[in-house]
């Protein structure tokens, strides 16, 4: 019949050897985990390279676009001032003596301006 100090080598063999056998699965559940863990982050570095330079395409089509822009706003503001002169010339043309009078009243009102502000 076994003793009971043989009884206890024996279990505290058996749980020495689990607790290994625990050590040794814990270490290859961390070898495991820095493993995915590595290969996320070789995956997230990818999909970030991918969205900056996707970022920097569209930056540049907006760039593009924004001198496309301009020039359409240049050519309507063109159009305007053409339109404005003329309006301004037809205007000149129905009354010669009126629009005569009232360019001379504007250039002497400038003049006057101009006078007083250099006496000061």
């Amino acid at each position: 019949m076994p003793t009971h100090t043989d009884a206890l080598k024996s279990n505290l063999g058996e749980a020495g050897s689990h607790l290994a056998s625990a050590a040794a699965a814990a270490g290859e559940a961390i070898k495991g985990a820095a493993s995915a863990a590595g290969d996320e982050l070789r995956l997230g570095k990818a999909n970030v390279k991918s969205e900056l330079a996707d970022s920097a395409l569209s930056g540049i089509a907006a760039a593009e676009a924004g001198g496309g822009a301009a020039r359409e706003q240049v050519d309507a503001l063109m159009d305007k001032g053409r339109d404005l002169i003329d309006s301004a010339a037809d205007l000149i043309r129905e009354r010669p003596l009126a629009s005569f009078g009232v360019a001379f009243a504007a250039g002497w009102i400038i003049a006057k301006l101009a006078r007083s502000g250099g006496d000061k």
